[in-house]
């Protein structure tokens, strides 16, 4: 296995050279490249693919216990500062390399039938193939220098997906307040990288966390500088996972197309956070301190993602702040020590989070055929239900992976989260309780989300639902038409009025192939990848586990096993899941009880919920009116104060050069003149004084 190892740097690289040779063509021969679409993609996709066959290839050999492979290259040195580029093959970037290549590929290959009436269709392939590249880079990166490259250029990546159909001005405001946002935290995490360079010297995981151990113990830094260093750092995966207060992006970027939202923001980017919280670990594990801010970082962020979600009718944005939530529960893990349990859950989240954005992307180019490419309608699930009976392949592997994402056994999510759970149990009370209450809210609002979306009558058609959502929409942002070449405001509104709508069917229809057999294959872990981390028999554990814990502590904790904590455990965690979705059955499925009926209860709750907390508004006010109010008083400080201050200079210097000129006459009796009266002043000034 020897040859494959050196040969591991070719996995970042051929999607890369992809990319690379497609988006030549497109500058250079764009109305040929274009006219390639299915050579395009096939090429890129096979690219892809073989990144994957390489990626499982080395899970394997570390499976069989082949030892870590590094091979560094120097890239830049000054005296004594040497930095390295390379790669590292150990268990935690083959699990990455094989998650994120096979939903890399899976996605890429649901492109196909999403994407292919749209004009920018190779232009997607390619945006698709350089984030593979990214994200491959950066889960084999070696030293934290060579992740913040690879990071920057996962948030870019991110920004040219979002902004794919940018001439949507909401998607064109999305990708630039991701890109904001990200900033924000990349900027700490630059300050925290060179802070422990400055205490380390070094960007190596282990070395900075070992130095900085031995840093403080011997008093060299104080416990506080250490810890602030670490939140430094954790502020780049607290933007990149959305986690509050930097969650606000995540949202605002389902205005891309939806195969990007199961690629970045429910497998890939968004998991970045919690892969460079894993990689920072022996930073983080010595320093209590900043372990409890990342662990009350998550608790909060799941259950503040779980009661925005609650009452979101638009199936994507439904989608985004469950994830966000479930990235919570992941952070939350690796504060309270569970690394093990928050990259098991990463893995199961991974695989059937994707499965239920690609599922909605399906429900939407259903729906298009009856309302339009308008979003407002098309992703709205008032509008919606029934659609079991059209999509029946969407419908199951969406119902799958409602099932594992509420921890329901046997499927991937419940083995994952109990795990969690039961972790958060042992640390804190407190965070356990929070994140028991949490997975009954997720239960009831992805049930929600299944019931309105397949079940009872299909509402597409009906009129009145359509003119009361349009109405609303218009009542906040006006609406456009998806993607490139988008209609008229003016023209949207009378096809509208006709009730055209740009359709061609009455009722939804099944996704073609290319579509659905990425569900299926996606379907096929959400219900069993859950297996490998049983705790019967944790295998996962026993690959995945911390730098600084051995093979018999790991062996001594599978061996310490209760199982009557296990069930009773399991069973609160499927009891108040049960719970949830029995209540979201009556509500949305036998309809006993009346939502609005509720909501008019609890109006103040629904509104917090339903505006998200409200951070929009209140991060609009401080930061970006604030910052408006702020560049208009530099403004006029600048005008009124430093051109002021120039413009008297300049005033002077003409008023002084105006006057002299005329003492200049070339007459030395003058000057003379002049001199005797400078002299005849010093002699009155000094004698006076």
């Amino acid at each position: 296995m020897e040859p494959i190892y050196q040969y591991a740097w070719l996995i970042p690289v051929l999607p890369l050279l992809g990319a690379m040779l497609v988006g030549l063509g497109l500058i250079s021969y764009n109305k040929t490249t274009n006219s390639l679409r299915q050579v395009t993609a096939t090429f890129l996709v096979s690219c892809v693919g073989a990144a994957m066959v390489l990626s499982f290839a080395l899970l394997w050999s570390q499976i069989q216990g082949h030892e870590t492979y590094t091979r560094t290259v120097e890239w830049a040195s000054a005296g004594n500062f040497h930095l390295t580029m390379g790669y590292t093959i150990d268990h935690l970037s083959t699990l990455m390399l094989a998650i994120v290549s096979t939903v890399a590929l899976l996605v890429m290959i649901y492109t196909d039938g999403y994407m292919a009436h749209d004009p920018g269709y190779v232009r997607f392939y390619t945006y698709l193939s350089l984030f593979s590249t990214s994200m491959l880079g950066l889960v084999i990166s070696p030293n934290l220098v060579q992740v913040y490259i690879f990071w920057e250029l996962v948030g870019m990546c991110s920004y040219l997906l979002i902004g794919f159909w940018f001439d949507r001005q909401p998607a064109a405001d999305a990708c630039q307040k991701a890109f904001v946002v990200n900033r924000v935290g990349d900027f700490g995490l630059l300050l925290g990288m060179l802070g422990l360079y400055w205490a380390t010297d070094s960007f190596d995981f282990q070395i900075m966390g070992d130095r900085l151990q031995d840093l403080v113990q011997s008093g060299a830094i104080g416990a506080g500088v250490a810890a602030i260093l670490a939140v430094l750092v954790f502020l780049g995966p607290v933007a990149k996972s959305a986690q509050f207060p930097l969650h606000v992006w995540l949202p605002d970027a389902m205005e891309g197309p939806t195969p990007i939202s199961a690629l970045i923001h429910a497998a890939t980017m968004v998991a970045a956070g919690v892969f460079l919280i894993a990689r920072m670990y022996p930073v983080f594990e010595n320093i209590p301190s900043a372990m409890s801010v990342i662990a009350w970082t998550g608790c909060f962020t799941a259950f503040l993602g779980a009661t925005i979600a609650l009452t979101q009718t638009d199936i994507k944005k439904g989608l985004a702040y469950s994830t966000m939530s479930q990235l919570g529960y992941m952070v939350m893990a690796m504060g309270i020590g569970a690394y093990s349990a928050g990259l098991f859950h990463l893995m199961t989240h991974a695989y059937f989070k994707a499965m239920l954005f690609l599922g909605s992307g399906s429900v939407i180019h259903g729906m298009e055929e009856v309302v339009g490419h308008d979003p407002t309608l098309a992703q709205d699930m008032r509008l919606m239900g029934g659609l079991r009976k059209f999509m029946p392949i969407t419908a199951t592997t969406f119902a799958i992976g409602t099932l594992a994402i509420c921890g329901i056994p046997p499927f991937a999510g419940f083995w994952s989260k109990d795990e969690i759970l039961g972790a958060a149990f042992e640390a804190n009370p407190a965070l356990w309780g929070v994140g028991w209450l949490t997975a009954g809210m997720t239960a009831f609002y992805m049930f929600r989300m299944y019931f309105l979306t397949f079940e009872g009558p299909f509402r597409g058609n009906d009129i009145e639902i359509r003119h009361e959502l349009k109405t609303e929409a218009e009542a906040g942002e006006p609406i456009l038409a998806f993607g490139p070449g988008a209609m008229d405001p003016r023209e949207l509104e009378a096809s509208h009025d006709d009730h055209s709508h740009g359709h061609h069917s009455e009722y939804p229809h099944e996704s073609p192939l290319t579509m659905t057999f990425a569900l299926m294959a996606l379907a096929v872990p959400s219900v069993l990848i859950g297996l490998v981390g049983t705790p019967f028999a944790n295998y996962f554990e026993a690959f995945i586990h911390p730098p600084s814990e051995s093979l018999a502590e790991i062996a001594e904790h599978a061996e310490e096993f209760n199982l009557t904590e296990f069930l009773v455990m399991g069973g609160s965690s499927v009891g108040i899941a049960l719970l949830g979705i029995t209540l979201a059955s009556l509500m949305y499925l036998s309809r006993k009880i009346d939502p609005k009926a509720i909501a008019s209860q609890i109006k103040p709750l629904y509104l917090l919920s339903r505006k998200k907390w409200y951070f929009d508004e209140i991060y609009n006010s401080l930061f970006v009116i604030g910052s408006r109010r702020l560049a208009r008083q530099v403004m006029e400080v600048d005008y009124r104060v430093v051109d002021g201050a120039v413009n008297l200079t300049g005033l002077i210097a003409v008023i002084s050069g105006e006057g002299l000129k005329y003492f200049e006459n070339g007459r030395a009796q003058f000057y003379a003149l002049i001199v005797f009266v400078a002299v005849l002043g010093l002699v009155i000034i000094s004698g006076v004084t």
